[in-house]
């Protein structure tokens, strides 16, 4: 018989399920064909796939048969393959558990690297440290001594001073970590920081281009989402509804106000105000002490006149802070286009 031909399915299949066939497959191609195959899993599905080799038992040659026409005919019929994440988790599907795969779905998402610190590093030092500031800092510390040198200092220079003078002092008379401390960080970074990681990888592309849009100076703002408005009036609109911008402050509660105002480098905040309606102006000097709003005003006032975009551009940092800081939980944002809606 051909190893092409078609055969029946035994009935004996029936009474495996999807990762035992899977193990079954990699047990027939054995250490030389299934070498490449091995070499791509990561350790977690190499100690989950050996498990059920381990506990397969006898497999009547039919069902080995079977699997290997069945292999060896879904790759020869392929004009070309593509890969990507869709057809992963359709080739995972089936053969790992729903659980699991979700689970390993998100671990690839996120960002590359082998093990969990080759990961971190491989992540924005501004993301891990806005994720890195709300933990203890002797987690900090233990997280930090496992990253790459470069990456480590990056991280370090994004967190608040205080928070980052302790972690140096904790670093350095630091004993060594013991291995069930390393695996428990390990499992709450990944179940908390990596998964959220890439959820948020997955996001509306909106989003994404409305934080675009926020970056921009209004004037060419306005002129793409003037044109966008011909194009596709509906991307135009859900981009609009989904932009946050300075004036969009002003109905933020004063306590909201105040964590800006205090994380804020205050030349920005001048600089930012100089070109604010007066409305805003007040909201923001009513969360200073009257000493640091008269200092506030002062150097605006010493400035003199300055340019436009350079005001708009010290807006659009604090906006970003102000994202950034809720995205960290520290603040709400109300969005002003809908009474109970919020961005957080």
């Amino acid at each position: 018989m051909s190893l092409m031909a078609p055969i029946a399915e035994p009935p004996e299949l029936k009474r495996f399920s999807g990762p035992q066939r899977a193990a079954a497959l990699m047990l027939a191609l054995g250490k030389d064909h299934g070498a490449p195959i091995w070499e791509q899993l990561s350790v977690d599905e190499i100690k989950e796939l050996s498990s059920t080799i381990a506990q397969l038992g006898r497999i009547p040659s039919a069902v080995v048969e079977h699997l290997l026409v069945q292999f060896s005919g879904e790759v020869s019929s392929m004009a070309s393959l593509h890969g990507s994440f869709e057809s992963t988790e359709r080739l995972l599907s089936g053969v790992v558990p729903e659980d699991r795969l979700k689970e390993i779905m998100e671990e690839i998402r996120g960002p590359s690297g082998r093990t969990m610190w080759d990961k971190l590093s491989n992540v924005s030092e501004a993301v891990l440290a806005s994720y890195l500031k709300n933990e203890y800092p002797q987690t900090v510390a233990v997280i930090l001594s496992k990253l790459r040198a470069d990456h480590a200092a990056r991280v370090l220079a994004e967190l608040p001073r205080d928070l980052s003078v302790d972690v140096i002092q904790r670093m350095l008379r630091m004993d060594p970590v013991q291995k069930d401390v390393l695996i428990q960080i390990e499992q709450t970074l990944k179940s908390e920081f990596m998964s959220n990681l890439s959820r948020a990888q997955r996001r509306d592309p909106h989003e994404a281009m409305a934080e675009v849009f926020n970056a921009m100076d209004r004037s060419t703002e306005e002129a793409m989402l003037t044109e966008l408005d011909h194009r596709s009036p509906e991307a135009a609109e859900r981009i609009r509804s989904l932009m946050f911008t300075f004036e969009d402050l002003g109905t933020l509660l004063p306590a909201a106000i105040g964590v800006i105002v205090k994380q804020a480098d205050k030349r920005q905040i001048a600089l930012a105000l100089k070109g604010a309606p007066d409305e805003l102006k007040q909201l923001f000097f009513g969360t200073m002490t009257e000493r640091s709003a008269k200092l506030m005003r002062d150097d605006m006032s010493a400035m003199g006149p300055v340019r436009a975009r350079d005001c708009e551009d010290a807006q659009n940092v604090l906006v970003r802070l102000a994202k950034q800081l809720a995205d960290a939980g520290e603040i709400m944002l109300v969005d002003p286009r809908s009474e109970d809606a919020m961005i957080i």
